[in-house]
């Protein structure tokens, strides 16, 4: 099935935060504990506080048929805070279309670079995006540490 991109809408943060969790508790796992992931991606989340964290930024979904399949988001500033892909949907391209997206707004706003957070899970994918490894830092999110990457992709102009 084909698999378009669009401007994430409002109507579409439940969506998103679904897949999220999913995500989290489905693929991450792999690289952090049950007790990381559950800090990460706990069963209470604010829904309006997810929703409000997409304002004023470039966000996109992926969607296959109705289906939100994945989404990022990226700050005006060059911040890519988000990008999930459906557990179910891994491995086919969705994510590298979804950062080419936002390598476009990049461009069109005249950024030197983007920044992202990466966990250990998605390393690989940045640094096959171009992104390079600014260092390596352990976070706490929920009272739990954990390990991420501060990675970078800069343009040249």
């Amino acid at each position: 099935m084909t698999i378009s991109l669009r401007e994430l809408a409002p109507t579409d943060t439940d969506a998103c935060l679904q897949l999220f969790h999913e995500t989290v508790h489905r693929i991450n796992v792999r690289d952090y504990s049950a007790e990381q992931v559950d800090a990460w991606a706990p069963v209470e989340i604010d829904s309006d506080r997810w929703a409000d964290r997409f304002d004023d930024r470039f966000a996109y979904v992926a969607v296959e048929a109705t289906r939100i399949v994945g989404f990022t988001d990226m700050t005006r500033q060059g911040h890519l805070d988000r990008l999930f892909v459906s557990a179910d949907h891994q491995r086919r391209g969705i994510a590298g279309r979804l950062v080419e997206r936002l390598f476009q707004d990049a461009s069109d706003h005249e950024f030197h670079r983007i920044t992202t957070e990466a966990s250990i899970t998605a390393r690989p994918f940045f640094q096959s995006m171009g992104f390079e490894v600014v260092r390596e830092q352990t976070v706490r999110c929920r009272g739990v540490e954990m390990t991420n990457f501060l990675m970078q992709r800069t343009f040249k102009r």
